[in-house]
């Protein structure tokens, strides 16, 4: 038999690894909800499920399994090797079904850490939400898969033809290969930047960059110098949201028509995502209001921020984070937008000029103090290196479909550490703005509050703006 290749993990992968336990599960998760087509029988997704477990074609990262002892690796294993029936799970919600029936299921299928025993992934076919609709939630751990990434797969595995039928499940589509409405993506570079690359001189400008980077952000944290608007690591407040967490998971969702962002945007002078952090932080002053819990100071975000060339399609994790302040401590919704701005504008001034190895270096560095806490799983003990994780991710821009299902919407799912009990993140799908809600069940007991009300500081938003709701 031919020795199948294996591939040692970047430290910036590993790091999730290492991170994991009971409570710390390290997965993320997309949960899909499609309309039938007017065609479909009431033996569509029977037809569907026995269609997927036929498929025994395993792409990466499917078919990686954890290697050890020694340094982390991932070891392509046979496709003959992989039981399908373990991976493919078929799933209902309870009479009378809904949407709270269907929120209840998906944070308990969140909840539960991958077993390192097999690839570590989970496809979840679930049906009795609603007549005439079904759900997919899809969960594969973070070292393997960034956000990035998840929409780069969906790419491929939802079309903009609805006429398409017998299509592939995600593991048989994998993380390389053609978009499904039919264009190529493929990672191109200019001859420029080619060069740049190649020059030596433009290589150590780069490692300058990260360097003073480095520097000036972690000469802020431990000297409390710099402006008040520029958020660093570890000036976060204490608050309720930073303490140790459990395993269990509370997820909740919200969906906005994706031009009426852009008119409160544009209205602001400001960014969708300025909006989308705004909001936010409007939501979360008034929950930590509700329970006499408000910090003096605003709380601070952690956003991802990705580094992935255009079209190229790898396993793995290709981000970098950046600090901003949410506002939380501004009590008008106009100021909190405008102080939102300033402060993205200024940690997105702090990115260093690099690529490739360097910001991985960068990103490496700059996450360590982080990281490390929760690797040796001591967060929550001490200063919170942000208070959340907040992530905007630009999603599917036309209508997709899956074997005719109409895919209405597309809700993101993520992990919590010790000392970050919770974590919002936005995509975009054929002109809305899905927002998904992870958080700890213990931590967090009335998730959907805040869910509520980013919807009611929107709508505050757009009425201090003169903007009909």
């Amino acid at each position: 038999m031919v020795a199948l290749p294996s591939k040692v993990l970047k430290i910036n992968d590993a790091a999730w690894l290492f991170a994991e336990s009971r409570r710390t599960p390290m997965h993320v998760g997309l949960l899909a909800t499609f309309s039938l087509p007017e065609d479909a029988d009431e033996g569509y997704l029977g037809r569907l499920i026995d269609n997927w477990r036929s498929v025994r074609t395993f792409a990466p990262p499917f078919n990686y399994l954890l290697a050890g002892p020694g340094l982390p690796r991932w070891k392509e294993i046979a496709d003959e090797r992989i039981d399908v029936d373990y991976h493919l799970r078929h799933s209902a919600v309870p009479s009378p079904g809904g949407e709270r029936a269907l929120g209840v299921l998906v944070s308990r299928l969140h909840s539960q850490r991958l077993d390192r025993r097999y690839p570590l992934w989970e496809c979840h076919v679930i049906e009795g939400v609603e007549v005439g609709k079904w759900s997919l939630y899809v969960k594969v751990h973070h070292s393997q898969i960034d956000g990035v990434g998840g929409i780069r797969l969906a790419r491929r595995m939802f079309s903009v033809d609805p006429d398409d039928r017998d299509m592939l499940p995600p593991w048989a589509i994998g993380m390389s290969g053609p978009d499904q409405s039919g264009v190529e993506k493929a990672p191109r570079k200019s001859v420029a930047k080619v060069s740049q690359e190649l020059d030596p001189l433009a290589t150590a400008r780069s490692a300058v960059s990260v360097v003073s980077a480095l520097t000036r952000t972690y000469a802020e944290s431990l000297t409390g110098l710099g402006g008040t608007d520029h958020a660093v690591p570890f000036r976060a407040p204490g608050s309720v949201l930073n303490t140790r967490i459990q395993a269990p998971r509370r997820f909740a969702t919200q969906t906005y028509d994706l031009d009426r962002l852009k008119a409160v945007a544009k209205a602001a002078d400001g960014s969708l995502n300025d909006v989308f952090l705004a909001v936010c932080g409007g939501a979360l002053r008034r929950y930590l209001t509700d329970l006499d819990a408000l910090p003096e100071h605003t709380l601070t975000a952690n956003v991802p921020v990705s580094v992935r060339p255009e079209g190229a399609a790898s396993v793995g994790n290709a981000i970098t984070f950046l600090y901003t302040e949410l506002g939380t401590d501004i009590a008008d919704p106009v100021e909190r937008v405008h102080a939102v701005r300033a402060s993205t504008q200024l940690a997105k001034q702090r990115l260093p000029h690099a690529g490739g190895v360097l910001m991985d270096t960068y990103t490496s560095v700059l996450m360590s103090p982080f990281l490390a806490p929760a690797v040796l799983g001591v967060g929550g003990y001490g200063p919170p290196d942000a208070n959340l994780v907040l992530s905007n991710v630009p999603g599917l821009r036309e209508q997709r479909y899956f074997n005719g299902s109409r895919l209405e919407a597309y809700y993101p799912l993520s992990l919590l550490f010790h000392g970050q009990g919770l974590n919002i993140t936005g995509v975009s799908n054929a002109g809305t703005f899905c927002i998904g809600y992870t958080g700890c069940r213990d931590t967090l007991p009335h998730l959907q509050r805040i869910a509520v009300y980013s919807g009611e500081a929107l709508a505050e938003l757009e009425s201090a703006l003169g903007l009909v709701a």
